[in-house]
């Protein structure tokens, strides 16, 4: 994986004198050529997890960074991770016209303390309640410890996440995030990855497929009635 780096030397006032600090981001290509990972080398979300936004709407509730990233023209999602932060572009964007904000964006955000998640109680409930019979109560537990320990570090390596959805009749249905969302080597990545692995371990998963993100699927439907009413005018 080709890693690259930005160093920014940022001067922050306090009380009256300047105090020099130093900002070094690095970034690092993913598999899908529209997502690249920045690593601030500090840590973003910490143990909160991981928290991907997909809309202004999302972010102004749930993150005041990813808000910020998400105004950039060309930013079409943001996911944060523990220590990093996978920026997804429109396609027709160019990342040497992107970066430039990207960096500037991350780098305000961070060297002036603010927030990086809104605190709990002011964001959207996230349901990651997986759907599933109580039969496959044990089941289930052991899809999520193969996904934890042995599927999710590498993809979270990438610059993505999995989350499990639904467990039924011998289909586990995933959700894939961040740079996986819109990589055209996901299905390669769910079915000779994930898939062989599962159904290595556990006989009772006969298949794994992938999920559409209701959160994409609103962030969509907000836009295309903001150019609706725009047409209208």
């Amino acid at each position: 994986m080709l890693t690259r780096s930005f160093f920014l030397r940022y001067r922050v006032p306090l009380y009256g004198n300047a105090l020099k600090r130093t900002l070094f981001i690095q970034t690092e290509n993913t598999p899908n050529e529209n997502a690249i990972k920045f690593k601030p080398g500090q840590a973003v979300t910490g143990e909160s997890g991981i928290h991907e936004f997909l809309s202004r709407t999302a972010a102004l509730r749930g993150s005041p960074l990813a808000d910020s990233l998400l105004q950039v023209e060309g930013v079409k999602g943001v996911l944060l991770g523990s220590d990093f932060i996978t920026i997804n572009k429109e396609p027709a964007m160019r990342w040497d016209h992107l970066k430039p904000a990207i960096f500037a964006t991350i780098m305000d955000h961070l060297t002036a303390n603010k927030p990086i998640l809104q605190k709990k109680n002011e964001s959207i409930p996230i349901d990651e309640k997986v759907d599933h019979a109580e039969e496959d109560n044990e089941v289930v537990a052991m899809i999520e410890e193969i996904l934890e320990t042995r599927i999710r570090p590498a993809v979270q390596g990438d610059g993505g996440d999995v989350q499990l959805v639904a467990f039924r009749d011998g289909t586990v249905d995933l959700r894939l995030r961040g740079a996986c969302r819109s990589c055209s080597s996901s299905t390669v990545t769910l079915k000779v990855g994930i898939e062989n692995m599962l159904m290595h371990y556990i006989p009772e998963v006969k298949q794994v497929r992938q999920v559409d993100d209701p959160l994409e699927e609103q962030s969509q439907a907000y836009f295309d009635q903001i150019e609706k009413e725009r047409s209208n005018k």
